[in-house]
């Protein structure tokens, strides 16, 4: 288990053995939603000492929602955490090396948990597309555990225990609309008005996160870790957060950007051929959703979304096509 970081107003790692445990939760099962995101803006730094590039992005949750089952076991199979899949899937690792096996395992430990879990999942995120998928999976065991157990931390105490897991963990929390910075994991929300339809074109194999990363850094010249070449992370453009406000599409479609697209467009070409056929389609705009391979294309109503779709899909380009509005709420629990 990694170090586990401090938890504000809450436990700083294992609790006391000497220390009576948490009040046990009542509820033999409890059904959680959580949703996968787009990045409007996404601008990356060079790698600091420790690796990780800086960040400043602009998330939006999608009606692509991840849901977790977290059910209460027999005590034949105390302290055990265990991962089913609804629908099951090779891409989707069912152990430990699972992102919500590994967050339910995590709120145990911090808490003092020693009743184990079963959790069942069923994905609608695209695995391995840029949309953190994984990550909404995590945000969504976090908050199932903790209504199972009784654990009782709130929002900003397991928003800490989400960042320990992955930079993309904490805003599936929050959900709507969000300034993402320091790695991505300080989440900041931001007013929006109206709703937004997009376009997903799912390709037919996933991108290496690591791999977009280290083609950005050769484009951009950045240096070793902590060499201090390379560039520096921009702020959010004003233009984009008017737009939100606004409620404006065709303002908000101007405004995006992703500082990844070139280096994932670099190691995928065929991926401009996909933004090409959505825009001339009707899209907006079309770009890489995060660091890919997956293409988001914003519509302007859902007649928009149809064509769009259809010429997609007709292009042979594509293994699948998700429309979605945005923004939605964050993890809830649901049932």
């Amino acid at each position: 288990m990694s170090h586990l970081r401090a938890v504000p107003g809450g436990p700083t790692g294992p609790r006391d053995p000497s220390m009576p445990p948490p009040r046990s939760g009542s509820a033999s099962s409890v059904r959680v939603e959580a949703p996968g995101k787009v990045n409007l803006f996404l601008s990356a730094g060079a790698p600091g000492p420790d690796g990780y590039h800086p960040l400043i992005t602009v998330f939006q949750a999608v009606r692509l929602i991840e849901t977790v089952t977290a059910r209460r076991q027999s005590a034949r199979d105390h302290g055990a955490v265990t991962l089913t899949l609804e629908e099951p899937d090779a891409d989707v690792p069912t152990d430990a090396s699972n992102l919500a096996v590994r967050a339910a395992a995590l709120l145990a430990e911090t808490t003092g948990v020693s009743e184990g879990v079963d959790l069942l999942l069923r994905k609608r995120v695209p695995v391995a597309g840029g949309m953190a998928g994984g990550s909404a999976d995590a945000a969504a065991t976090l908050v199932a555990c903790n209504a199972l157990w009784g654990t009782n931390l709130s929002l900003p105490e397991l928003s800490a225990l989400a960042a320990d897991l992955g930079a993309d963990v904490p805003f599936p929390l929050t959900g709507a609309t969000a300034v993402g910075s320091g790695r991505g994991d300080l989440v900041t929300p931001i007013m929006t008005r109206g709703s937004y339809h997009w376009v997903f074109a799912l390709a037919q194999e996933g991108l290496s996160t690591p791999a977009v990363f280290r083609r950005f850094d050769q484009l951009v010249g950045a240096g070793a870790a902590g060499s201090g070449g390379g560039p520096a992370v921009r702020d959010v453009p004003e233009a984009l957060t008017a737009a939100l406000r606004a409620g404006d599409a065709r303002a908000l479609a101007a405004s995006l950007h992703n500082d990844l697209q070139t280096a994932a467009l670099d190691l995928r070409p065929e991926l401009a051929r996909v933004i090409a056929v959505a825009e001339k389609a009707g899209a907006l705009r079309a770009i890489v959703s995060g660091s890919g391979p997956t293409i988001a294309a914003l519509v302007e109503d859902p007649g928009s979304a149809q064509r769009v779709s259809r010429a997609l899909t007709a292009s042979g380009l594509v293994a699948d096509v998700l429309r979605a509005d945005a923004p939605v709420a964050g993890a809830r629990v649901v049932g």
